[in-house]
């Protein structure tokens, strides 16, 4: 700027470089112009299309200056102005004492001060190459730092030479300062054999996209490999890009189940339909002939065992319904030490005497988020597989909850009897796949526990103990629910006394204080009074307004996300379903343990 004495705003940052040329041109700074639009022109369109260049020339004032011009990688360029008219001046002494002087020297002199010139002109322009080269890695590293994922390169000696640091967000039990190390080293022996063949195919050129599960803490990992290649396309190393996708694995299996079932619903519900009006009228014909007078002895039993078989097929029908009909997982906190005390007192009425039922729940001691009903259904016929399996014979029966690596669930059932057969470590969770040779099995239990897993994301696996019987893992997503410990005064609006009383001596021994109406008019102004927590409501109440239209208007003021329901309507009632849609909900009737995890639920927000 103080070279041609430009003003201020042509100086700062911004300014316009054909507004520079337009004002040098005006002041007479490029000699006589006869067109200075055309001249200014004709340097921006040389401006944008910039090369490389070095020129001397002399300005109006007399003044010789050069002008040494490189472009940058990322756009611009830079230009480098130099005063040389001392440095001219002393050429022209020496070009006047040329006769004291040889033809060589002389221009030996000039070529080596016109050098000197370019030199220190093409040293300023890499050193401010240099500091935008700089500048742009440090942004590449710290935008690679801040991925969720780890990226890295392999040479072809498969050791690394970058990582962003990020390995233990996908492995955790893995070294995240891993650059000069082999992948081996790095990964261990499990995880790079789950990835040398892809690797293979990267360092030949092919750029891959693949899934593997950890077996250390099941997770699910999506790795990229892309080839990295030389100035004449050969492969120097390979690029990585590694991220833990263990909730969408989960997602998508949820998601693929529910469309097995919504097409095996499809499939079935016509046959389900016409065996259902068989089975009717079988059971309408033998009742007849059941009646009709001096039937033999032998034609009754043959009456009672057709009657026995088509009720069986009625539970046949029932099951099929369950597992292939329009169920939906209703996660709530769950309490496992009170759901396996339920447990004990549904499974010991068909254990008998000489079979031993642990259930060991010590070691999540936090409720956890899922369908108890369910769970508690797959847990049974878990249990009472493991009963036929150990049969006559004296045995144990065991039940533990765990947790794995702070991410799953794992809920285990083991047993003492005959284990799996080669056949059933293969089939065992097909539908209708059954070992037991009497009526008794419809082959859909193990199926719908696997049902069920999947359903909530998670998984099943089936093996035999090397000490003899079998053991069932049921894994499901780990996370943990709320947990209310301090009493709260609790609304409740029940129209049924019966049913009013026995829900309020609940409460009252989860050590909450209660407030009771019967119609939703009472209860609104119940609501009035201060220090009421929440609302518990029955859909039908006393009066002309249900339970919905209460908690429709409390939940729009005071009382909003602080309103839950309960209900004996089925699930195909309108209200019921739009009280579930808006509505924390649970049905009756329902037990105590039932209740807490119910409460502790947080409503949707």
């Amino acid at each position: 700027g103080e070279m041609f004495d430009l003003p201020a705003a042509l100086m700062s940052q911004g300014a316009s470089f054909e507004d520079t040329i337009q004002y040098l041109a005006e002041r007479g700074e490029y000699g006589p112009i006869s067109d200075v639009d055309a001249f200014v022109q004709e340097r921006v369109d040389q401006a944008r299309a910039f090369a490389p260049h070095y020129m001397e020339r002399m300005r109006s004032n007399g003044q010789t200056i050069s002008v040494e011009g490189n472009p940058l990688a990322q756009g611009g360029w830079v230009t480098v102005y130099t005063d040389i008219t001392s440095i001219k001046r002393q050429e022209s002494l020496l070009r006047g004492h040329s006769a004291q002087l040889s033809d060589q020297l002389l221009t030996h002199s000039e070529e080596l001060a016109r050098t000197n010139r370019e030199l220190a002109s093409t040293i300023a322009a890499l050193e401010q190459t240099k500091r935008d080269l700089t500048a742009s890695v440090a942004l590449s590293r710290t935008t690679t730092e801040m991925m969720p994922a780890h990226i890295a390169h392999l040479d072809l000696d498969e050791v690394y030479t970058y990582s962003n640091g990020k390995l233990r967000t996908v492995l955790p039990d893995r070294s995240d300062h891993i650059e000069g190390q082999t992948a081996r080293q790095v990964l261990g022996d499990e995880a790079y054999g789950a990835i040398k063949p892809y690797l293979i195919r990267a360092f030949q050129g092919d750029a891959t996209v693949f899934e593997f599960t950890y077996s250390k803490d099941m997770r699910r990992i999506r790795v990229a490999f892309t080839p990295g290649r030389g100035p004449f396309g050969a492969v120097r190393g390979v690029y990585i890009l590694t991220m833990d996708i263990t909730e969408e694995a989960q997602a998508r299996a949820a998601l693929m189940q529910t469309h097995k079932r919504e097409l095996a619903a499809q499939l079935t519900s016509g046959l389900a339909h016409d065996f259902a009006n068989l089975l009717t009228i079988i059971l309408g014909l033998q009742g007849r002939m059941e009646k009709l007078p001096a039937l033999p002895a032998a034609a009754l039993e043959m009456i009672t065992t057709t009657r026995a078989v088509a009720l069986r097929g009625g539970v046949l029908l029932d099951r099929l319904s369950n597992i292939s009909g329009n169920r939906e997982i209703q996660n709530r906190a769950t309490a496992l030490g009170s759901l396996f005390s339920e447990m004990r007192a549904l499974a010991n009425p068909s254990l008998p005497d000489h079979i031993n039922l642990t259930l060991d729940a010590t070691a999540v001691d936090r409720p956890v988020m899922l369908d108890s009903g369910l769970l508690q259904d797959s847990l049974l016929n878990l249990i009472l597989n493991a009963r036929d399996s150990i049969a006559a014979q004296s045995g144990a029966i065991t039940v533990v909850a765990n947790t794995v690596k702070n991410l799953w669930l794992e809920l285990t059932v083991s047993d003492t009897g005959q284990g799996f057969s080669k056949t059933a470590l293969i089939r065992a969770l097909e539908p209708f796949f059954t070992t037991k040779h009497n009526d008794s099995g419809s082959g859909l239990g193990l199926s719908m526990v696997y049902d069920f897993a999947q359903l909530s994301g998670g998984l099943v696996k089936i093996a035999n103990r090397p000490e003899g019987g079998a053991v069932v893992s049921l894994r499901l997503p780990l996370k943990y629910g709320a947990t209310q410990t301090s009493p709260r005064l609790i609304l409740l609006v029940e129209d049924n006394p019966d049913i009013r009383v026995n829900v309020r001596e609940m409460l009252r021994e989860l050590g909450h204080s209660v407030l009771e109406a019967t119609s939703a008019d009472e209860a609104e102004t119940l609501a009035a009074i201060p220090g009421i927590d929440l609302v518990l409501t029955d859909i039908t109440l006393d009066g002309s307004r249900t339970g919905l239209d209460l908690a429709q208007n409390l939940s729009n003021g005071q009382f909003h996300n602080r309103v839950y329901m309960i209900t004996s309507l089925p699930q195909s009632d309108a209200i019921r379903q739009k009280a579930e849609a808006a509505f924390p909900l649970i049905a009756k009737p329902f037990s105590l343990p039932q209740l807490t995890e119910f409460l502790a639920t947080e409503p949707a927000k």
